[in-house]
């Protein structure tokens, strides 16, 4: 696919959920490694917006946990995590991203995303689940 002179394979994958894919080392298609930057950042999906925050719904204590990608992966997290300021700037905006995600998704969609395993990730917080995403969920 070429579009605006990007070119891409597939920019997305589908398992239950749609989302950018992945080259063959786990980098995003759009990611430019000469460059180091987005080649699509005008147009950014709000998994790039939340960035290095992700989430994971506890189903046994109907909360909403909170993730910070490690430095690792994502050289952002090393910063955001060396900055507090900076990382509960960057959380609100993720935080917030996540939601209308969470939110605009049927229950299927966001049974597909909870499985997605992030191993590369450490807790930063959480909070108590929304009763209408628990009803999407089933979780009692």
């Amino acid at each position: 696919m070429k579009k605006k002179g990007i070119a891409v394979g597939q920019p997305f994958e589908k398992r239950g959920y749609v989302y950018l894919a992945l080259d063959e080392v786990g980098f995003c298609v759009f990611y430019d490694k000469k460059t180091k930057r987005c080649k699509v950042h005008e147009v950014k999906p709000e998994t790039c917006v939340a960035g290095p925050v992700t989430f994971d719904i506890n189903c046994q204590t109907k909360k909403l946990e909170w993730f910070l990608k490690t430095a690792e992966i994502c050289a952002f997290a090393g910063k955001l995590y060396r900055n507090r300021e900076r990382l509960a700037e960057h959380f609100k905006t993720a935080r917030q991203q996540i939601l209308e995600l969470i939110n605009g998704l049927d229950g299927e969609s966001l049974r597909a995303i909870l499985k997605i395993e992030e191993p590369q990730t450490f807790k930063i917080g959480e909070e108590l689940l929304a009763t209408d995403v628990a009803k999407k969920l089933n979780i009692k």
